[in-house]
This record gives C-alpha cells, sequence and structure tokens, in this order.
C-alpha cells in the first residue's frame, strides 16, 4: 500500500475515527480510489485537457459497469411489465394476506422475477462510482498560487506521475472554455439536469398503468412520489451543481447522458422480449 504521511488526515470519503477506519481507508484508497485517480491523471498527461481525462476516464468506467448497469434496467423494466399482474393479485386476495404472499412468491417464480434484482446491479457498482466521484472532486484541488496538486492528492500518485506532477501544474480548463475547477458553471450544472429530467421522463413514460383497485393508496402514493422526483432532481442537479467544481458537475453530465442511451437501448431492445414472458394470472 501507498505510504502515508499523515495517517490521521482526512483521506477520500472516510472519517479515521480509530483503526479500522484507517484499514477501510487504506483498502479504499489502495483498490479503488489511487488507480482511478492515476488514471485521470495519466490521461490529462496525454491529451493536455482536464475535460477530456475526465470525459474518457467516465466513458471507461461506463463501460466497465456496462453489463451490470443494464442488468439493473432491465429488471426495473421487467418489475414495471408485471405491476399490472401483481396489482390484479392484490385485488383478488385483498382480503388475504397469507394467500397473496403465497401467489406473489409463485408469480415471481414463474416469470423468473427477483424484486431485488435491480438493486443487486447497482449495490455492486457503488464504490466504484462513489470512489469515481471522489476522483474528480479532489483531482481538482490543487494550489491556487502555483496550479500544483495539493499534497495530501499528490501522496496518492505512483511514483513517475508524482515526481511529474510535483513540478507540474494542472491545468483544468475544458477545450479551453470551462475552468473546471472552479463553483458557478451554470451551462454544464442547467445541461446535467435537463438531461436528468429527460432520464426520469422515459422511465416514468415506460411504467406500466397500475390497476385500480381498492387499497391500492401506497401505489398510488409511489407513482405520485416517482412523478415529484422527476422534477425535483434536476433542481437539486442545479443547485448542487453550481456549488461543486464544474469538472464534478460535468462528470455527473456525460453519466446522465450515458444512461440514458442505455435506457432507450434496453426499452426498445427488449420491449416485446420482457412483455411476453410474463405468464397471465388465472382469474
Amino acid at each position: 500500500m501507498t505510504q502515508r504521511q499523515n495517517p490521521d488526515a482526512h483521506h477520500g470519503i472516510f472519517s479515521p475515527l480509530n483503526p479500522l477506519h484507517i484499514f477501510m481507508i487504506e483498502i479504499f484508497n489502495t483498490v479503488l480510489y489511487e488507480p482511478l485517480f492515476n488514471a485521470l491523471i495519466w490521461l490529462f498527461q496525454v491529451t493536455s485537457d482536464f475535460g477530456i481525462a475526465i470525459l474518457l476516464l467516465t466513458l471507461a468506467i461506463k463501460l466497465l459497469l456496462f453489463w451490470p448497469s443494464m442488468s439493473s434496467i432491465k429488471a426495473q423494466k421487467q418489475l414495471q411489465e408485471t405491476q399490472p399482474k401483481l396489482d390484479a393479485l392484490r385485488k383478488k386476495y385483498a382480503n388475504n394476506k397469507e394467500e397473496l404472499g403465497k401467489e406473489m412468491i409463485k408469480f415471481y417464480k414463474e416469470n423468473k422475477v427477483n424484486p431485488l434484482s435491480s438493486c443487486l446491479p447497482l449495490l455492486i457498482q457503488l464504490p466504484i462510482l462513489i470512489a469515481l466521484y471522489q476522483v474528480f472532486f479532489n483531482g481538482l484541488h490543487t494550489d491556487p498560487a502555483t496550479g500544483f496538486l495539493v499534497a495530501e492528492q499528490l501522496q496518492h500518485l505512483y511514483g513517475p506521475l508524482r515526481d511529474m506532477y510535483s513540478h507540474t501544474a494542472i491545468e483544468t480548463h475544458f477545450l479551453g472554455l470551462f475552468d473546471l475547477a472552479k463553483t458557478g458553471n451554470y451551462v454544464i450544472a442547467i445541461l446535467a439536469a435537463l438531461f436528468q429530467f429527460l432520464s426520469s421522463r422515459l422511465s416514468l413514460r415506460r411504467q406500466v398503468a397500475p390497476v385500480k383497485t381498492p387499497g391500492a393508496a401506497d401505489e398510488n402514493m409511489t407513482a405520485a412520489i416517482n412523478k415529484q422526483m422527476m422534477y425535483f432532481l434536476p433542481i437539486i442537479t442545479v443547485i448542487f451543481g453550481v456549488r461543486f467544481p464544474a469538472g464534478v458537475t460535468f462528470y455527473w453530465l456525460i453519466s446522465t447522458v450515458f444512461t440514458l442511451a442505455q435506457q432507450m437501448y434496453v426499452f426498445r431492445r427488449f420491449k416485446k422480449d420482457d412483455s411476453k414472458a410474463i405468464i397471465d394470472i388465472k382469474e
């Protein structure tokens, strides 16, 4: 593992309060944070443009996580397709909760649907995505006077890159237009919010309308919350997007565009396959 100048300093996303926390920080930094951080700086060295380096690293990680992401999106779509059938089950066994539970388990088995299948791929991706976020956030942390990486981040670089960027400034502009180290970039924040809205809207439009049944207040409330989130998340994206360094918001923009493209592909490619596989419920 890389030697730390100060083991009590704040590294990554954890706050070291005891030896266990310090060990977790070391593992997180060694396995995830440092490889991604060095990849970003190496891409900057090759391209001489921090924005392009962020773009390439984000796309590389998205491609690496392509199939887990696809699996999650497909699982979400399959759950949406089965929702009317599940609503019919709830209506049929509204007064018999025990039988309803048995029938729902049977339905899931017959249709090969796992209610948790959309969450598991996300849990696998989460540590990588957190590390990637931290890389972009900390990779833009330079000394304002010199443009050099601060010592806390310099120590995370591997030997050759550390030697080079201990005396070489990091140019944080993207195509000479935006300084990705600065906050308050409304253009990138609004674009990120726009694609966030489109992604949420596409998901809601593809949802199958639930069957109107007595006692379906939970489903109706969930639908209402989802609709509210479609407008709420873009607003939050703008608020935080202008407060974070533009490079972090730029990463979120690229990631959202890629996710939107995945959604469009899944919804078109598997439209017929998923719907025809659902087994009807016997009345």
